[in-house]
Order: C-alpha cells, then structure tokens, then sequence
C-alpha cells in the first residue's frame, strides 16, 4: 500500500536528483504556471462555474496530485475533456454537485489504486480513444463559437444538433469588435509555434487580446471580459468583479449555491457522473503518463499516479476546486521546459497562487473571446487530426468503423455510452479475427482401417466462437459407425465455451456410433477436459513441454 504514495517523487530523488535539476524544476513550473492560468480560468467558464474555481482546481489539484502521484512529469488541473461531463453535471446539480461528484470519483479511482487496475486501462484499442477524443474536440469547438464571435446568447442548451441550430441561428448577431479580439488571439496561437521560441504563446496571445479589446473599448465598442460577466462577493463583505483576491481555502463542498440540503437520494442520483469522471480521468491521466513515459524514457507508477488522482480529487474540492486530471498539453511543456521531477508540477500551482494573490485584478481584464479562442487551440490539439486521418486510411475497416462509432456517439450522444460501445465493438472484432485464426486440417491416418477412420488437427485457441465453427465444419464430414482423433497438439488453451461445443460435438459422435478420441493435449488442456468430465476423450495426452521436443525431430 506504501508503494502507491510517493512514487515519482521518491524514485525522481533517488535518480541523482540534484541543484542543476531543481534548478530546471523551478523554471518549468514558471513556465507551465504562466500557461494554466489563462488555460484554467478558460476551462472553468466552459462547465459553467466561475474563472477562479478554475485557478482553485490548478493551485491544489496540482500540488497534490505531483507530491502523491506514479507520474513524473504529469501536470494536473482542469482540463477540456471534462468539459462535456461536468457541464451537464453544473447545470443539473450545481457547484456543490459538481465538487461531491469529484470527491466521489477521488474515492472510485482510490479503489482501483488499491485494487491494482492501473494497467487495465492501457487494454483500451486505439481507435476507441481517437474516437472520443475527436468527438470531445468538435463539441468543446462548437461550445466556444459564442464567445468567440460575440453571439448574444445566454447558454447553448440541448443536444449536439440543437446547439449547432441555435448558433446558426444567431450567425446575424455576430460582434465583429469581439470577433477581431477573438481572431487576433488565435491567429497569434496559430503563428507562435512559427517562431520557435522556448516558451509558450498562451500569454503573449491572451496579453494581445487584451490591448485589442481595450483598445475597442476606448473607441466605444463593447468586448466582454472575465470582469465584466462574472462578479464576487466574499464573506467579509467585500465585492467586486472578476476574480477575487482571495486564496483556496477550506469550505464545506456541499454547502456551495445549495440552498436545499443534499439528500441521501441526491447522492446516488451522483453516481454515473462520478463514475464516468472517474473512468475518464484514469484513462486521460494514465495516457498522458504513457506518452511521457516515451518522451523520457522513463516508466510511471500506473497504480501510484491512479492513487495521487484519487486522493487529489478527493482534496481539491474541499478547497473550492473541481475536477482535475493530467493535463498533456500543460505536462508535454513542462518537459519541454526542462522539468526533472514532480517538484515542477509543484512549482506550477505555486505560480497559479501568487497569480491570484498578486495580479487578480488584472486577470479580470481578460476577453471572453481570447479564452475561447485559447479553447479552440486546445480542442484542436486534442483532436490529433492527423492519427485519426492515418488510421482511416491504413487501418483495416474494423477500426475504422469503432473510431467512427465513437466519435459518432460522443458527439450526438453521450462519451461514456461512445466508450462503452467502442470497447465492446472493438472486443467482438477482435474475437472474430482470433476466432478466424483457429484452423482445422485433415491428416493421413495411421489407423489400419483408413476408410472408416478420419485424423484432424486443430490448430488455435478453442475459446467458443472458434470451436463452435470448428466443430460446425466437422460434423457433415462424418459417417456413421466411424472413428475419428482430434490432435489438440497445437491447441494452446480451451475456455469454457470451446469444452460445451467439444461435448455437444461428442455427443453427437455418440448419437452416431462414432469413436471419439482426443491426443496431444498439454497439461492446461488435459486439466481443462478433466474437470468438464471430458477426460473419456483422453487417448495419448502429451505434455506441453514434449511437444517442441516431438516437433524438433519432425
């Protein structure tokens, strides 16, 4: 149990952890510091809380989250892939829904920690994860287009084609003034990269955006900022608009905006949501973890980063936080700064604090439309166009039909239904293609009476979609008053479904005064037919480890 706290943390300082190294930590957690605070103010407006519940989510989830967790280099905090969960979950429960169902799924990856299911998650097919993360992409893109061009709506409610619908209605309305802020800001995002500079363009573009919009409000357009749409109100009285100047600090998640108390029935009513933010932030979180592990060559902790997930999440709202995960875009530049150990990620949520302490009020200057512009950039970058356009034109059409199943899905749908769906989909493609694997051929037989007595081998698995074709295709062969000997020589194993169809098949042979005999078994075949009360059709059951011999003097 010790073993899954402090992971990356203890094996980063037994690696020769040096000055040199915290050195580099330091300034890559300026670095990705600088690039969360526009990032997670942006994100927390998406789901429908206010921009400093963002910051909270940044400042705690990412302290805690690096000290506890398996991963080195990951950076947690809010991230765009939430987007689609936690909005529904805002609009229906709230900001005290949405922090209950984050200490829920804090307790629900806890559990898998504990269980051992860190390497689980890796089984999930390619195909299934482009496609859901392809359909998150078109919706958090569709979601921003209001800001982004000044649209005057409240909210975008409904289903995928609704919201779509609604915005085309209200193509007309379009504020160029904010358009102008919003384009500049993305068109600085999109060249930055250009420039090859070592550091991010995220400030630079959101810095633009700003002075654009100032700009505009001195010759009498109106642009709306975070100070403009969001006001505060703190308990000692005092107000403002914006972002408050005040620190995370401990408060009761259950009591925020909930004017009736919460029910033993409202929190079962949770359960889904804090399932699938849970199911969600173990893959995100464990993906990220594995991409890293490539650009490092170092390997995570799968169980421990699982662990520093949970308990983060169960931490994070009790200081007015939300749903973290990691974060790749924000952890690939915390390697590309320089980051050594998960005292960068540390360094980061330090920044993202003083931020709030030092320059709150200047955050509040910030166009809605440079945040959603921000957000387009994100939406596209996880998109990863570029495999998804690779796998429809290389991968067989099994894939390609579970990528579009889930992308198809997430957006029109619901993404844990596009999950579910991908995986059995793409689990029944791949039984299929096993099952096609296992062959069956006639052999010379040395039996003295050669017309009455038929030799086959079978070659392959014998799990039940294999065998019940197997035996499918043997029956008509056969004649009355026969024999027959199936070689399992080569037959690796045999599941539960491959022993009915192997009795159902020797029932038949009995039904047809057919001599029936099995060789060549290995011992986890031969066990296997033992205990399913087939061991009649043991005849010359060799061990597995005689066979490479017997095959060697072939």
């Amino acid at each position: 149990m010790k073993n899954l706290f402090f992971s990356a943390l203890r094996s980063s300082i037994a690696d020769n952890y040096s000055q040199r190294s915290l050195r580099s930590d330091l300034v890559a957690g300026l670095t990705v510091g600088i690039v969360a605070i526009p990032l997670s103010m942006a994100l927390a407006i998406a789901i429908g809380v206010q921009p400093q519940y963002g910051l909270y989510t940044a400042i705690v989830s990412g302290f805690w989250i690096a000290f506890l967790g398996g991963s080195r280099l990951s950076v947690s905090g809010p991230t765009a892939a939430f987007i689609v969960i936690l909005q529904p979950v805002v609009a229906s429960h709230g900001l005290s829904g949405l922090m209950l169902a984050t200490i829920m799924s804090g307790m629900i990856l806890v559990v898998m920690a504990v269980a051992k299911l860190g390497r689980v998650i890796e089984y999930i097919p390619e195909p299934v994860t482009l496609g859901f993360t392809a359909g998150i992409a078109v919706v958090i893109a569709t979601l921003q287009l209001k800001d982004f061009l000044g649209l005057p709506l409240a909210e975008l409610n409904g289903h995928y084609h609704q919201k779509v619908l609604t915005l085309l209605s209200e193509v007309q309305h379009i504020d160029l003034a904010t358009s102008l802020v919003g384009s500049s800001t993305l068109a600085i995002l999109l060249l930055w990269p250009r420039l090859k500079l070592n550091f991010s363009g995220y400030l630079p573009a959101i810095m633009v955006g700003a002075l654009i919009a100032w700009l505009m409000g001195q010759a009498g357009f109106v642009v709306d900022t975070i100070g403009s749409e969001f006001q505060w109100q703190l308990a000692d009285g005092r107000s403002g608009s914006g972002i408050p100047p005040e620190l995370p600090s401990f408060q009761r998640p259950w009591a925020q905006g909930q004017s009736d108390p919460w029910t033993f029935d409202k929190l079962i009513a949770l359960i889904p949501d804090a399932f699938s933010i849970a199911m969600l932030g173990a893959i995100e979180s464990l993906l990220c973890a594995v991409v890293l592990d490539g650009m490092t060559g170092k390997r995570h902790h799968s169980n421990g980063e699982l662990m520093g997930q949970g308990v983060g999440n169960i931490i994070t709202p009790l200081f007015g936080g939300f749903t973290a995960t990691a974060a790749l875009a924000r952890s690939a530049t915390n390697y590309k700064s320089g980051g050594k150990s998960p005292i960068a990620a540390m360094v980061h949520a330090m920044v993202v604090l003083l931020s709030i302490a030092l320059f709150a009020d200047a955050l509040g200057y910030v166009p809605m439309a440079s945040l959603a512009a921000l957000l387009l950039v994100v939406a596209w970058n996880m998109s990863e166009a570029h495999k998804v356009t690779a796998l429809i034109k290389k991968a067989p059409a099994g894939d390609i039909l579970v990528l579009l199943s889930c992308f198809l899905l997430t957006v029109f749908v619901d993404m844990v239904v596009a999950i579910g769906v991908g995986v059995v989909l793409a689990s029944l493609l791949f039984m299929r293609q096993m099952a096609s694997l296992t062959t069956l051929k006639a052999q010379p037989s040395s039996a003295a009476n050669v017309m009455h007595h038929r030799h086959y081998q079978i070659t392959g698995p014998l799990f039940f979609a294999a065998a019940d074709r197997i035996f499918t295709e043997l029956t008509p062969t056969l004649s009355a008053d026969s024999a027959i000997t199936l070689d399992l020589t080569h037959v690796p194993l045999i599941d539960a479904g491959g022993l009915a169809s192997l009795e159902r098949f020797r029932n038949h042979c009995q039904s047809q005064h057919i001599e029936l005999d099995c060789i060549g078994a290995n011992d986890s075949v031969n066990r296997a037919l033992t205990r399913a009360g087939l061991h009649d059709l043991l005849n010359a059951a060799v061990p597995a480890s005689n066979h490479s011999i017997a095959q060697s003097h072939d």
